[in-house]
């Protein structure tokens, strides 16, 4: 139990629950039958481990299979870190509150509505882990997006020269101009048992997957590093976009400078990776560029969020919603055009209001307008609905207190 726990830290055993779920079960999946596939390819058919070359090979798809599992565990059950429930530090003057953790959010924090905790350093909720990438698990999180694709391509190779090799003598391309000198990559020995069409079947499928994932993480990994690099999060990119954004359309002549970037690109890496596997800082106070300091994100964000309910409209309701991610009773292009987002989408009924502050020519995104009692119970319903289910009022409720109260963040 002690090696267990050294090998994958986690708080508490209800965490071993986040494996029940699509994400970490397809996950698995995919990981079990690339890893088993290769494995069985290479000493039954391909390069058994009578030679020294078949051993070194089987060594390598084991390391792969238990560093990619090592890093995939620790993202999940490792965690982002979360800011203490109720947290209150003395200055509170930038720093957004969260209604739902009755606490303050720390630089760089964010309100997770799956977690249902405000997250370190959140860069956004994988599926995939059913966890955050986060704080702490950043970094092996990013490691198994770069792991994954690389035992994958090692895997893919033994899957193409299993098929190559066993189906050579068997199969005419009628390439009749064409030669191939295939003597190296054929290794001549007697399998175990023959390469029947289910073998091939299965080959043929973990091939599939392994180009598959060595497509899409590969992908994603680029993408995390690609904001690593500048010591930023998926959020944070897009709060500097919008910070550049507000500042064209307002004509204010700021200059918005962000506060984590420390320049270097080797520095900013170094914030998420190190020799001890710990990322740097405690998740609450971060080194900031010379010409910022704590606050300057957070200022950032209060403008937005001011400007946000600024420019919001208010909508009513004027037919009932279940729901449904793809409603087929609202109309065709509504039920092809919803978001492809995990973000949630909200029941309506006549008579409501919503508040919206964005939206596409079909689905629309906003809160609904909730009584006092909810609103000081911290409740908050919000997400993407059919555009055709509320019509625009017709009234200004800019100075409306409910409406106010409600469009607060959290």
């Amino acid at each position: 139990m002690n090696i267990f726990s050294a090998i994958i830290a986690f708080e508490n055993i209800h965490e071993v629950r986040r494996l029940c779920h699509w994400g970490p079960i397809i996950a698995l999946t995919v990981i079990a039958v690339c890893s088993s596939m290769a494995i069985l390819d290479s000493i039954i058919w391909y390069w058994p481990l009578d030679t020294t070359g078949g051993s070194v090979n089987f060594i390598m798809l084991i390391n792969w299979t238990v560093l990619i599992l090592y890093n995939y565990f620790n993202a999940m059950f490792v965690g982002p870190g979360y800011i203490p429930l109720g947290w209150k530090p003395q200055d509170t003057m930038y720093l957004q509150f969260c209604r739902v953790c009755q606490g303050y959010k720390a630089p760089r924090s964010h309100h997770c509505r799956k977690c249902n905790r405000c997250v370190m350093k959140m860069d956004h909720h994988c599926p995939w882990i059913n966890n955050c990438c986060g704080h702490f698990n950043h970094a092996y999180f990013t490691s198994f997006l770069l792991l994954a694709p690389l035992g994958c391509i090692h895997a893919a190779f033994i899957f193409v020269m299993t098929m190559y090799t066993q189906l050579y003598d068997r199969i005419s391309f009628g390439w009749s101009s064409v030669r191939i000198d295939m003597s190296a990559a054929r290794r001549v020995h007697n399998p175990i048992m023959p390469f029947s069409l289910a073998a091939f079947a299965a080959t043929l499928f973990a091939l599939g997957l392994a180009l598959g994932t060595t497509i899409a993480v590969g992908m994603l990994f680029f993408i995390q590093m690609k904001v690593i690099v500048r010591n930023k999060t998926s959020i944070e990119a897009w709060i500097e976009e919008k910070a550049k954004d507000r500042i064209q359309y307002y004509q204010t002549g700021e200059e918005f400078i962000f506060p984590y970037d420390l320049g270097s690109c080797w520095e900013n890496v170094k914030q998420v990776f190190t020799w001890s596997g710990s990322p740097e800082g405690d998740g609450i106070e971060w080194p900031v560029n010379e010409k910022c300091h704590q606050h300057t994100l957070t200022i950032e964000q209060l403008k937005q969020k001011a400007d946000k309910r600024e420019r919001s409209v208010q909508y009513r309701v004027v037919e009932d919603y279940n729901g449904a991610c793809c409603p087929l009773r609202k109309g065709l292009n509504t039920f092809i055009r919803s978001p492809c987002t995990e973000e949630p989408r909200i029941k309506l009924f006549k008579g409501e209001t919503i508040l919206a502050t964005r939206g596409t020519k079909w689905w629309m995104y906003g809160d609904k307008v909730l009584d006092e009692e909810q609103t000081k119970a911290g409740v908050r319903v919000r997400g993407w609905f059919p555009r055709r289910c509320v019509e625009k009022c017709h009234y200004d409720s800019a100075n409306n207190s409910t409406v106010s109260e409600e469009k607060k963040d959290k």
